[in-house]
C-alpha cells in the first residue's frame, strides 16, 4: 500500500453554519477509507490548546495559527486532517494555506438571518443582534468570506448528506481520494473531537 498523502480540509463559515456537522461527517468517511485522519475544532481546541486566550482578533487570531501549526504536523505525517474553525479572517486563513500546502478550504455558507431565525439553540445571534453581547462574528465582529475556496457549499439549500458529498467529489477532482462514493449510512458514533452534542448512545446527536 502507498504512503498515505497527507492534506487538510479546512471548513470555515459563522458560527452554526454547519461546519462541525460535515467535518464530523467526512472524518467517518475517512475513517471508513482506512486513512489517518484527525479532527481540530475550534472550540475543542480552545479548550486545551489556546486556553486563557479571549475574543479579540490578535488572540483569535493566535487561535487559528495554533490550530494551523498542529494541522500542519498532521499533514507532513500523512495524516487527513479536518479544521472546522470559524476562523473569520483571511488573512490568517491564507498563512496557514502557506503554511500547510496541501490545503483545501470550504466555505460552508450561510446567512446570518438564516442562522438567527432558523439555527439558534443558544440564542446567541438574537442576543448580538439585540446588542445584548458583542464581539460576535458576523453580527458586529467582521467575518470575511473566503474569494477563492476550492469549494463552497450552501447549507441553506443543500441537506449536510449533499454538502459532504460536494466534499468528497472536490477532494476527487484535487486528487487526494480515490472514490466520492459516501460509504458510512446512518447515524454516526461521534467521534469526540467536535463540539457536536452527544446521545446517551454514543451517536451525533441530529439537531431538528
Amino acid at each position: 500500500m502507498s504512503e498515505q498523502q497527507g492534506f487538510t480540509v479546512w471548513f470555515t463559515g459563522l458560527s452554526g453554519s454547519g461546519k462541525s456537522t460535515i467535518a464530523e461527517m467526512l472524518y467517518h468517511e475517512f475513517q471508513a477509507r482506512g486513512m489517518k485522519t484527525e479532527i481540530l475544532d475550534g472550540d475543542v481546541v480552545r479548550q486545551n490548546l489556546s486556553k486563557g486566550l479571549g475574543f479579540s482578533k490578535e488572540d483569535r487570531d493566535t487561535n487559528i495559527m495554533r490550530i494551523g501549526f498542529v494541522a500542519n504536523l498532521l499533514t507532513r505525517n500523512g495524516v487527513a486532517t479536518i479544521c472546522c474553525p470559524i476562523s473569520p479572517y483571511k488573512e490568517t486563513r491564507d498563512a496557514n494555506r502557506a503554511l500547510i500546502g496541501n490545503f483545501v478550504e470550504v466555505y460552508v455558507h450561510a446567512t446570518v438571518e438564516e442562522l438567527a431565525q432558523n439555527r439558534d439553540p443558544k440564542g446567541l445571534y438574537k442576543k448580538a443582534l439585540a446588542g445584548e453581547i458583542t464581539g460576535f462574528t458576523g453580527v458586529d465582529d467582521p467575518y470575511e468570506a473566503p474569494e477563492s475556496p476550492e469549494l463552497v457549499v450552501d447549507t441553506m439549500t443543500e441537506s449536510p448528506e449533499e454538502s459532504l458529498r460536494n466534499v468528497l467529489r472536490a477532494l476527487v477532482k484535487l486528487g487526494y481520494l480515490d472514490s466520492d462514493e459516501v460509504m458510512v449510512e446512518g447515524d454516526r458514533m461521534h467521534s469526540g473531537l467536535t463540539d457536536l452534542r452527544v446521545a446517551d448512545s454514543g451517536h451525533v446527536v441530529k439537531e431538528s
